[in-house]
């Protein structure tokens, strides 16, 4: 609206000798003329506004999120770059769909599935809650692998029926949602619109696929809440979430049940414990501390009432992308076909955890040792927003299920995160957040 208020005003050239009534009339006549004259202004633009804009998109425009509207795919060259990438290349190969593909674990995920001969699309959004550019460097690092990566967003229901039109996908592994404890109390409309929007456009449209896919997709250990019974088991109650987040995961493992029950659709949830690892989130502790200490800011450090320790499960990268991959060997096939149930269908849940929680001042003490420089440490009372004290995975199922065993202790899994940081920020070439 700045081009407008550039326009001079211009006033008639009036000889002012008329009475004052006269004057004050003429001087109200002029003021609903230019109020007249704007109004039609502000409405033009507003009808404008309003006729350019994607019909795709009944959601509120959300600075986070770009817009449902995905440019530069369709076309015979685009269907074969997607066609390629999703190309199984293995006997036993399956054909899976990766949706946040770029993220962190959808990345390390994305390069395993492909290192095996698995066909690989991915989808992202690439929005900034983080640096994209970070995102754009896993991007570059996929496509060496031979992944290409579809940019749209989840809840663009044309691209994903388009996306399953191309490629008959076998497997989903659904990773692409809106991350973090704290920016909930910010943002709180970009958890609704990925995670819970998001998970029920997909399902949309894995339900009228034939066939249709196997999906397997990321929870989290906050749905354990405010639970105090430890260590957190699959089958202990989660109605007590502690953040919007974590009330987001939930609401989509009942979403899950959902269409499993009605649509026949084989779904496994996965609920990650406190991941890190090269590649990383920014947004993590392990992250932002590393980053804070190598420039020599304060740092952080949360504990509970009365002093109480404030500890994480924290599980290295490799040892979850070993979970996803056996969750989606082990996934049965949806029953359903045209959108209608056939028969039962598989519905699971997992912790992925390392089982052996850590007190955020030994993570400290670690990057200490790994970064040789000294935290300057502010010791503050754990905020009321979402944090929880501690989590602690029990694995006992994913072990006898999927055969998952975590084998990475902190102590390697940081040495090798802080390799990774210091070379890909190296010398201070890339900013760091």
């Amino acid at each position: 609206m700045s081009h407008l208020d550039d326009i001079p005003s211009t006033p008639g050239k009036f000889k002012m000798e008329k009475s004052p009534y006269i004057h004050n009339r003429l001087r109200w006549q002029s003021s609903i003329a230019k109020l007249t004259f704007w109004s039609f202004i502000f409405l033009g633009l507003i009808l404008v506004f309003f006729f350019r804009s994607p019909s795709s998109n009944p959601l509120p425009q959300d600075p986070s999120r770009r817009s449902l509207r995905t440019d530069n795919w369709g076309g015979s060259a685009w269907e074969k770059r997607v066609r390629s990438s999703a190309r199984v290349r293995s006997r036993n190969g399956i054909s899976v769909l990766v949706t946040g593909a770029a993220g962190f674990v959808g990345t390390h995920v994305s390069v395993a599935l492909k290192r095996r001969g698995d066909g690989v699309l991915g989808l992202d959004n690439f929005n900034d809650y983080y640096d994209p550019s970070l995102k754009r460097a896993r991007r570059a690092l996929l496509e060496r692998s031979g992944v290409f990566i579809v940019e749209g967003d989840i809840n663009d229901s044309a691209l994903l029926k388009k996306l399953f039109e191309v490629v008959a996908f076998t497997h989903v592994m659904h990773l692409a949602a809106q991350a973090g404890v704290r920016y909930a109390m910010e943002n709180p409309s970009s958890y609704v619109h990925s995670n819970i929007a998001g998970l029920v456009s997909l399902l949309e449209v894995c339900k009228s696929a034939n066939p249709q896919p196997a999906i397997v997709w990321a929870s989290s250990s906050s749905v354990y809440g405010l639970n105090t019974k430890v260590p957190f088991s699959e089958r202990d109650r989660t109605d007590q979430p502690a953040s919007l987040y974590a009330a987001t995961k939930k609401a989509g493992e009942e979403i899950a049940h959902t269409y499993n029950h009605i649509y026949g659709l084989s779904l496994t949830g996965l609920r990650f414990f406190t991941v890190y690892g090269p590649w990383g989130r920014p947004d993590m502790a392990y992250f932002f501390f590393t980053r804070d200490i190598l420039k020599g800011k304060s740092i952080p450090i949360f504990e509970a009432a009365n002093h109480g320790t404030v500890a994480r499960d924290f599980t290295y990268i490799d040892d979850i992308v070993k979970g996803c991959l056996a969750a989606l060997d082990t996934a049965e096939k949806s029953t359903g076909s045209g959108g209608k149930k056939k028969g039962p269908a598989q519905l699971r849940v997992y912790n992925l955890g390392n089982t052996s929680p850590v007190p955020v001042t030994q993570l400290v003490d670690i990057l200490e040792r790994l970064l040789k420089r000294k935290a300057k440490r502010n010791i503050m009372k754990l905020p009321q927003n979402g944090d929880v004290q501690f989590t602690h995975a029990n694995i006992s199922l994913a072990q006898r299920e999927l055969s998952y065993k975590p084998t990475t202790d902190l102590q390697t899994g940081l040495k090798k995160f802080v390799r990774w940081y210091l070379g890909y920020y190296s010398g201070g070439k890339k900013a760091a957040g």
